[in-house]
């Protein structure tokens, strides 16, 4: 008998917050053409990187982990802190995961990292892929203070606008010391950049994850996740090379009244014929390591965007008949731990194209709302249980939670991370 879903362990949720996704648990499936988790397999795509899953999940030395995403946070600042404006967004992008605490990291020197943003008709429309606003970070070399200049270009609607914002945010002897925030002049309107090492918020008991997969795929014995007394959080102690800009949502609407942003991040870096080349892309957590097994597969999936992933769901060729591989093996994640042939297709059409939609009329929160496919909608907070949530979604609640969360068991060491700070950044100081 399965399991019911119980409620994200973040302390401002609420049971009927949680409730949009129990009401997805029990919804009526929807058909879904065969599509993909956003993955080409074609020639000419930069072979010589490896392009895996998060959290230097199958990594190799051909590309270091500052070329590495992590982890995307989307909110409403005000949901984050009170006292902050009511008409400001943060972005926060995590990369070079498993910094050992007390070491500088830098950003790659040759590397674009970059957030891009669809202006969303409203919270139910088809995410599209399609890039209206685009917040591009390129690093200079180190100085001898340990800081990389910061250069930001903003290309919204087709128009481009280039500037030098300061510089990042060392790691000092004292590890309060304060950060440093660039402001920047974006046409009528100021962007705060932060740029810099902070500890890695994100939790979740990985090793023990693959475990239970593995047993539900057949692959292993079959186990379940360990007791919160005893479970490993396997990024507790870590920090993270953060990019965290303030961005007014006046300057994403571009002179329209929206309110629905779809967001995600990717990474590139030179390739053939002095072209850039992506490898790497997230937005929504858990999606391509939680039903993608195998590493050419997660590979394959970091060189693509949402746009692909929508083609794929027109049924646009090529990308449909590419997406065969990536679909089948998703989908056979998904029934192998107890979903059924149609709920699998409404999961997929849930949770793709892959992007996170913030709906800016709502509180911010992984569980707060969904829209009528199943996707969640409020974007992402830092202390959101997101594995929980998609353990419970993706399981039809037979596995609720992996008994880890941001602020630790007590009495187990191998959890808890420190307090967020009180201003932006927000993300707490590093290790």
């Amino acid at each position: 008998m399965l399991l019911k879903p119980r409620p994200p362990k973040n302390e401002t949720e609420t049971t009927s917050k949680a409730s949009p996704w129990k009401r997805f648990l029990t919804a009526a499936p929807m058909r879904l053409s065969l599509i993909a988790l956003g993955v080409i397999i074609t020639a000419g795509v930069a072979t010589q990187y490896v392009r895996s899953s998060d959290h230097d999940d199958g990594e190799v030395d051909t590309k270091g982990r500052n070329l590495s995403l992590t982890d995307l946070y989307v909110f409403r600042e005000k949901d984050q802190n009170p006292s902050a404006s009511d008409s400001d967004l943060v972005f926060v992008m995590n990369t070079n995961p498993r910094s050992l605490a007390r070491q500088q990291y830098y950003f790659s020197t040759r590397a674009r990292y970059e957030f891009k943003v669809t202006r969303a008709a409203d919270k139910d429309a088809s995410p599209t892929g399609q890039t209206d606003v685009l917040l591009r970070f390129e690093f200079g070399a180190p100085d001898a203070k340990n800081q990389q200049e910061i250069k930001l270009t903003t290309i919204r609607d087709g128009s481009t606008q280039t500037a030098v914002v300061g510089k990042t945010t060392p790691l000092a002897a004292d590890p309060s010391t304060a950060p440093i925030v660039n402001q920047v002049a974006v046409g009528d309107t100021y962007l705060a950049v932060f740029a810099g090492l902070r500890e890695d918020p994100f939790f979740f008991d990985v090793e023990q994850y693959f475990r239970v997969r593995a047993g539900a795929a057949g692959t292993g014995p079959a186990v379940g996740f360990r007791p919160p007394t005893t479970a490993i959080d396997f990024a507790k102690g870590y920090n993270v090379n953060a990019i965290a800009v303030r961005v007014p949502i006046k300057f994403l609407q571009g002179g329209s009244q929206t309110k629905v942003f779809d967001v995600w991040e990717t990474i590139s870096v030179p390739g053939a014929n002095g072209k850039f080349t992506q490898v790497e892309q997230l937005a929504r957590p858990g999606i391509n390591e939680a039903l993608l097994r195998t590493n050419a597969l997660l590979n394959a999936y970091n060189s693509v965007g949402p746009d692909f992933v929508a083609a794929a769901l027109a049924g646009q060729q090529p990308a449909a008949s590419i997406a065969a591989p990536i679909v089948t093996e998703a989908k056979q994640t998904l029934l192998a731990v107890g979903n059924t042939d149609e709920r699998a297709n409404a999961l997929l059409a849930a949770f793709l194209p892959d992007v996170m939609r913030i709906d800016t009329t709502g509180p911010s929160g992984y569980a707060n709302d969904l829209n009528a496919k199943g996707s969640p909608v409020r974007g992402r907070l830092f202390k959101d249980d997101v594995i929980d949530i998609t353990l419970s979604v993706v399981t039809n609640g037979a596995i609720p939670t992996d008994n880890v969360s941001y602020d630790g068991t007590p009495g187990n060491p191998s959890q808890g991370h420190d307090p967020l700070v009180p201003a932006f950044p927000y993300l707490a100081l590093p290790n």
